[in-house]
């Protein structure tokens, strides 16, 4: 018998670890990275954010959305860098709830937690808005009377249909739907573009990089707009309790998401502003441009697929950015920071059940409010950005600022890590007031409404450090390794879960 045989056969004992993870009850190990890479492009959307978000970016940013676009797309990849920082270290279900909570404590990670949970939450609204707009537009070219307030709540109401009944599925099914869709959409958008440069003719760098009429202000503020674009290739962090190889697959999962939706933010940009340019009309004032071009270039027979695409790539966001929360509020009820019920699980598919049933009504009531007061699925969809934008913003900015000391403290910080975070941090603190100064100026009443939210949140997380501080000191719970998953393991805990350990162990042993 070999030495490897012996040790295999007669482990010696290992101790310290419980009989089960803090986190148990998720269908753990049951991902791979097709999964875990679905998540993050479908809660970004990438089809449907280069032919939405790219045109808001455009009336703020106007001949210099193309250079908007770029320094969002810079921006996403250093702060995807600073959380892989995290990412890389541990497996956990709260993402950047979990991670600030390591670097900063547990007073901002509740603030981070409530940031995130008004990201994720909006831009759910978001998605489902886009996808009433783009489904109003199908169905009323078949039936042209289609249309008004209560149309648009029945289609409201049908995608929150579908989005339950994947949520309490489980993650396998929502995630490869949700990346088939997405995959669909983004080769007929892509292909639609390509048969657009070859009739727009040869490449305009004025149109890349336009700088008679650019302003310093509104470039910062287009490119706050334009991160939106990229918000929720984080997601798949929300997944770690539940992706095979975590360490290694998140974080290629979370780049990987930033490059490809980079280029391809970059490509729709161009495309659209020279399209519109040729045809001598305003990409600013289209609220369908790849219609509009598609009809003009000869392509409308792409029209009714390409807004399949688009309607598809909205509920594909749907389904990952409500993933992602609940996921949150399931960490956040483990920790006791949110109602303990939060970390209950369905018994056969294990998914957060209690905090579908909650957050999925609160996403669709948010987003039939904003359609029965009076507002456009389109209109609405402008003010609903900007509260989201505000609550993934802060939440960016605080995991920037926790990383090094998070680093610091495991006595792993470089130079470079350093000041990639600063230098994030100051972009997206002078970005957002900036953008929110912008935004205010031009009247988009989101901003009125995000600072309402902020308040509000403020106030409850106050009211929550307030209540009970000493509570949350062991806040930030991550997967851990159990006995039973280690050769030669030990319970020494005697408990249904492992004792506690220090935030600074960044071994999680998955």
């Amino acid at each position: 018998m070999s030495a490897l045989e012996r040790a295999i056969a007669r482990p010696q004992p290992v101790h310290g670890f419980g009989s089960r993870s803090p986190l148990d009850g998720l269908d753990r190990r049951s991902v791979g990275f097709a999964d875990v890479l679905a998540q993050s492009v479908a809660a970004v959307a990438p089809s449907a954010a280069a032919t939405t978000v790219v045109l808001l970016v455009a009336g703020v940013a106007g001949s210099a959305a193309v250079l908007a676009v770029a320094v969002a797309g810079v921006l996403a990849l250093l702060i995807a860098s600073t959380i892989n920082q995290f990412a890389k270290r541990m497996a956990t279900a709260g993402s950047i709830y979990t991670f600030v909570s390591k670097g900063l404590g547990s007073g901002a990670a509740v603030v981070a937690g409530a940031a995130i949970m008004i990201g994720y939450g909006f831009i759910s609204v978001f998605a489902l808005l886009g996808g009433a707009h783009y489904l109003t537009l199908l169905i009323s070219a078949l039936w042209p009377s289609f249309g008004g307030p209560l149309a648009t709540t029945a289609t409201l109401a049908g995608q929150a249909a579908v989005l339950a009944i994947v949520l309490v599925r489980g993650i396998r099914l929502s995630s490869r739907l949700a990346l088939v869709v997405e995959l669909v959409s983004v080769a007929i958008i892509v292909a639609l573009f390509i048969a657009l440069l070859v009739q727009i003719g040869p490449i305009d760098l004025s149109a890349i990089v336009a700088l008679d009429d650019l302003s310093a202000a509104g470039l910062a503020a287009g490119a706050v707009l334009a991160l939106t674009a990229f918000v929720g290739f984080e997601s798949a962090a929300t997944l770690g309790v539940e992706a095979r190889s975590p360490l290694r697959n998140i974080p290629r999962a979370i780049v990987g998401t930033v490059l490809v939706s980079a280029v391809l933010y970059v490509l729709a940009a161009y495309t659209q502003i020279a399209g519109f340019a040729a045809l001598g009309q305003s990409f600013a004032q289209s609220t369908s441009p790849v219609n509009d071009l598609a009809d003009a270039f000869g392509a409308a027979q792409l029209g009714v697929l390409i807004d399949l695409g688009i309607t598809g790539s909205f509920l594909a966001c749907a389904i990952a950015s409500t993933t992602a929360l609940t996921r949150l509020l399931f960490s956040m009820g483990r920790d006791g920071v949110a109602p303990r019920a939060f970390g209950k699980v369905h018994a056969r598919h294990r998914t957060p059940i209690v905090a579908i049933g909650v957050a999925v009504p609160l996403v669709t009531l948010g987003s039939v409010l904003a359609v029965l007061t009076g507002n456009s699925p389109w209109e609405a969809m402008q003010a609903v950005i900007a509260i989201s934008a505000t609550g993934y913003i802060v939440a960016y900015a605080l995991v920037c600022i926790a990383a090094p000391v998070f680093l610091r403290r495991i006595g792993e910080n470089t130079f470079a890590s350093t000041l990639i975070a600063i230098v994030s941090t100051i972009a997206l603190a002078g970005g957002l007031l900036i953008y929110l100064a912008y935004e205010g100026m031009r009247g988009n009443l989101g901003v009125t409404v995000a600072l309402v939210v902020a308040a509000i949140a403020a106030c409850l997380v106050a009211w929550r450090l307030r209540r009970g501080a000493a509570s949350l000191a062991g806040i930030g719970t991550y997967d851990e390794p159990i006995a039973a998953h280690v050769l030669g393991g030990v319970n020494d805990a005697h408990r249904g879960r492992p004792p506690a350990r220090d935030a600074s162990d960044s071994s999680p042993g998955v």
